[in-house]
């Protein structure tokens, strides 16, 4: 019964390693499963990342290719635009020395003009600066006469202005001295009554 008893015992304890094992191997695939599961997720997401990365790498590629062609218009243009600069600023020196020729030639001619019309003057001054200091002194004695009234004018205006701001100015004062005896005489009857009214406390008291 003893070895009977044992051997029951170890035959219990093998199946219970063995169901303890498969319990165990069960859970290992599981997390195996999910694990590999998990993996293909990942991969998934790396490929579909890696797509995206591709197309984002394919559009980079595009922008590169226009930003290139870009520069390259750019470049040409602006070597138009020094071509032009080149050209325009040649045009402009021919101007300049064309413009340059037109005022030296108008300037000889000035100066020419102005010789003449000086040995001209040297010839006609005395005439008719007579002339003209006599037509100066009548104009100078008209505008002096003319002032004068004309000041005289203001003056008797500005004597006048000066009277009835006087006048004002004495109504104004007689009106301040009338105003400041009305107030005296009112401050003065208040002071009254208030006297009275204080008596008539103390004597009510």
């Amino acid at each position: 019964n003893f070895q009977t008893n044992i051997l029951t015992e170890l035959k219990n304890w093998k199946l219970n390693l063995i169901q303890h094992h498969k319990l165990q191997m069960r859970q290992e695939k599981e997390r195996h499963a999910t694990h590999v599961k998990q993996l293909q997720n990942e991969m998934e997401n790396l490929k579909e990342l890696l797509h995206t990365y591709e197309i984002s790498i394919s559009r980079k590629d595009e922008v590169i290719t226009n930003l290139t062609q870009a520069l390259e218009k750019q470049k040409e243009r602006v070597e138009l635009m020094r071509k032009f600069t080149l050209w325009r600023i040649q045009h402009v020196k021919a101007k300049q020395e064309e413009y340059a020729i037109r005022m030296a030639d108008t300037h000889f001619q000035t100066a020419l003009m102005k010789k003449v019309w000086a040995a001209w003057r040297s010839l006609n001054e005395e005439k008719w600066k007579d002339k003209v200091a006599r037509a100066c002194q009548l104009r100078a004695e008209d505008v002096c006469v003319q002032l004068t009234n004309d000041y005289e004018a203001k003056i008797a205006e500005l004597t006048a202005t000066l009277e009835q701001t006087k006048a004002e100015i004495l109504r104004l004062h007689n009106e301040r001295d009338q105003y400041e005896d009305t107030m005296k005489k009112a401050f003065m009857r208040g002071v009254c009554a208030l006297n009275l009214e204080a008596m008539t406390m103390f004597q009510s008291k």
